[in-house]
């Protein structure tokens, strides 16, 4: 019953740092590019999609579940355990965001295979290339970089809790050296 608790916990927590950290994102966005939060999801949707939107949201919940439980775990095993875990959700991402790069070359190359280039059709079918084009692109430029920032989260804290725990043996040992 403790463990359904510590993960209700952990996911309450992970959650909490989710919408904190959508919610600073998408304040920085309207100050930025000077658009409403319809607009903003509005866009993100058309670009993206909402199967790569809910993937990602997903990997990156698993990643920071990870991180909370990685910083909660008191013992090696289960620290290297969370720690494996967060890194595979990290790695995931890029593996989503790469899948869709291929995925939207592949829709843009499709829809030159199925048309016939002529002076009227030129400008709808390099619309449509762009637009795929487009989101082959930007699921990598978000999601490369987001998942270096995730496995760099989960390893810098790895290296301070094993620094923590390597400084509390020898004061450990200290204490029963002098004893």
């Amino acid at each position: 019953m403790s463990g359904l608790i510590s993960a209700l916990r952990a996911s309450s927590h992970t959650l909490s740092l989710m919408l904190g950290g959508s919610v600073v994102v998408l304040a920085a966005t309207t100050l930025i590019a000077r658009l409403s939060m319809q607009e903003i999801a509005l866009r993100m949707q058309q670009i993206f999609g909402l199967t790569f939107l809910v993937l990602l949201a997903g990997m990156i919940f698993t990643s920071l579940f990870c991180w909370v439980q990685l910083r909660q775990a008191n013992r090696e095993q289960t620290q290297a355990m969370w720690l494996e875990a967060g890194l595979q959700a990290a790695n995931g991402i890029t593996t989503l965001a790469l899948t869709y790069t291929l995925l939207g070359i592949s829709l843009g190359i499709g829809t030159l295979a199925d048309q016939v280039l002529t002076p009227d059709t030129v400008q709808p079918i390099i619309r449509s290339l762009t637009e795929n084009f487009s989101m082959a692109f930007l699921t990598t430029v978000v999601g490369l970089p987001l998942s270096s920032i995730l496995r760099a989260l989960l390893l810098v804290t790895q290296a301070r809790k094993t620094e923590q725990q390597s400084l509390e043996n020898k004061e450990t040992h200290h204490e029963i050296s002098a004893v």
